[in-house]
């Protein structure tokens, strides 16, 4: 292909530089189309459309986890010679993953965002609404707007520093990654160093997101965390400044008697981010929802200043025993703790990137993956078109499959329960409730108050089945362990990837499908 002939050159180094070393080889030129997809289910549908005339490589590997995918050299050389690639995007896959397509596609290469432009092929999209089930607020960091006025794009990233704390004790800001590894965003036992950029205190996220994150603190008292962002546009752009804040925490005191904030607004519950701006006023403020991750309606900002993040002594727990979780003090110590209210890793953005749960969204995903492979290959544009018919087709017939086996399931016990929110299309599509609840730390051992707020979800829905996802099963044993408890069936739904079990698009949506009734009905 002439637009793989034009990458040879880029390629090159890295190609010598890894069959040097006794790795990667040059793929051989074949003649045929090559796709890179960044995940095993877009693959699935690109080799429906392409045949046998398009070789097809998924850059997260068979049961992985998109969120949390990092890019390794074999992706690189697989970016590099690419003739097209598809992501799905609207924050779906790690910013890393995005990053190195951007960065490595040839430009004359086309980069398509299926989720993003599939609108266009009359998909429908619907906002990301997390349901809020603590006890405490539940805080996160956003960053607002695109701050394409100061050259960012999707691969740029804000850095949001902590450079300081007074308090009576100790601060740490951390995420639980998808196999229950701790990431930590903000650190105060070694310090703050402003020697190196306050590195080891930075959280880094691309604009226009949002991430979940715990916050712990070893002693009661009033705690003030100085933060300050800044925006990078390129990789090699010097930082921008965009602002700093003061946020307040009252831990196990009185939150309306802070000294110096008379009057200050308490946020005590719900969802709020410590969130930078960066359209119009720059700067960094708190950003609290009313009902729902999506309710812009509901939404109010809040003056850090004026603003004081309760959290109550019924935030108390103790430090596991697993030793990944030592910054957190010795195992069990008491601490205040402000859950991470969903699993994992899980940037995102405003609108639900699993579009493909709802089969009507697949197929647009499949015209877009048509009408590439025709811009870029027209002498064979007649396969192209008769090998998508016949898929599209074939998923009709999937649609309706859905539609009548999840209406064998009666109304009142159409209740999806599990540990991932990727099933708001499937919800909507089909005529599900999803009822998820949360789970603070899945690496870690419950408190007893947590498993009573997991044992009363179950109860309250009178659920017959909880649903867990294949790849995700190592981090759900409290689930797993409460469902046993009550007599609840544990039963397999497929979000994001594939297992050995079920490896196409069509396979996975019937077993869906199949499971929900069965499990349910």
């Amino acid at each position: 292909m002439a637009r793989r002939s034009a990458a040879l050159a880029i390629a090159a180094a890295l190609t010598w530089t890894v069959v040097g070393c006794g790795g990667l080889a040059t793929p051989p030129d074949d003649g045929r189309v090559s796709v890179v997809t960044t995940t095993g289910i877009l693959a699935d549908l690109a080799r429906q459309v392409g045949g046998e005339r398009v070789d097809v490589e998924s850059l997260v590997p068979e049961g992985g986890d998109p969120h949390s995918h990092e890019p390794t050299l074999r992706d690189v050389r697989d970016i590099v010679y690419a003739d097209a690639a598809f992501s799905n995007y609207l924050m779906l896959e790690e910013q890393n993953l995005i990053r190195a397509l951007d960065a490595n596609l040839p430009d004359d290469v086309p980069n398509i965002s299926l989720a993003e432009r599939a609108v266009r092929y009359a998909a429908e999209i619907i906002p990301l609404v997390e349901n809020v089930n603590l006890d405490t607020i539940w805080l996160g960091l956003r960053v607002r707007g695109t701050g394409e006025e100061s050259g960012a794009n999707r691969t740029s990233e804000v850095r949001l520093k902590a450079t300081a704390l007074d308090g009576p004790g100790e601060l740490v800001g951390y995420l639980t990654e998808t196999f229950g590894e701790p990431a930590v965003f903000f650190d105060s036992s070694d310090g703050f160093d402003a020697g190196d950029g306050y590195r080891h205190d930075t959280a880094l996220l691309p604009p226009d997101a949002h991430t979940h994150m715990s916050w712990a603190f070893t002693e009661p008292g009033v705690y003030r965390l100085e933060l300050a962002a800044e925006l990078v546009p390129e990789e090699t752009s010097r930082p921008l400044p965009v602002g700093g804040t003061t946020i307040t925490f009252a831990v196990g005191v009185d939150p309306h008697s802070v000294p110096g904030m008379a009057g200050a607004t308490v946020l005590g519950g719900g969802h709020a981010d410590i969130t930078v701006d960066l359209d119009g006023p720059q700067g960094v403020t708190i950003l609290a929802d009313g009902e729902g991750h999506g309710g812009h309606a509901h939404r109010e900002s809040h003056a850090p200043a004026e603003t004081v993040i309760e959290v109550p002594n019924k935030a108390l727990t103790e430090v596991p025993g697993d030793l990944r979780f030592r910054m957190l003090g010795r195992a069990g110590d008491e601490i205040h703790q402000l859950p991470q209210a969903v699993l994992g890793r899980h940037v995102h953005g405003e609108i639900d990137p699993h579009l493909w749960q709802n089969v009507r969204n697949a197929m647009a995903y499949v015209q877009i993956i048509r009408d590439t492979l025709i811009e870029i290959d027209p002498d064979h544009a007649a396969e192209y078109r008769a090998n998508a018919s016949d898929y599209l087709g074939e998923l009709e017939e999937l649609d309706e499959h859905l539609t009548e086996t999840i209406a064998e399931i009666p109304a009142s016990r159409r209740q999806l329960v599990t540990t991932h929110d990727a099933f708001g299309y499937l919800g909507a599509a089909y005529g599900l409730d999803i009822a998820g609840f949360v789970t603070p730390n899945p690496a870690t051992e419950p408190s007893l108050a947590e498993r009573r707020r997991l044992g009363e979800t179950i109860d309250n829905l009178a659920v017959p089945a909880v649903f867990l996802e294949p790849n995700l099963r190592s981090r759900s044993s409290t689930l797993v362990q409460i469902a046993e408890e009550r007599g609840v069936e544990v039963c397999v739904i497929y979000g994001d990837a594939f297992d050995e079990n079920v490896t196409s698009y069509v396979a996975m949506m019937r077993a869906n499908a199949d499971s929900l009734r069965d499990c349910l009905g």
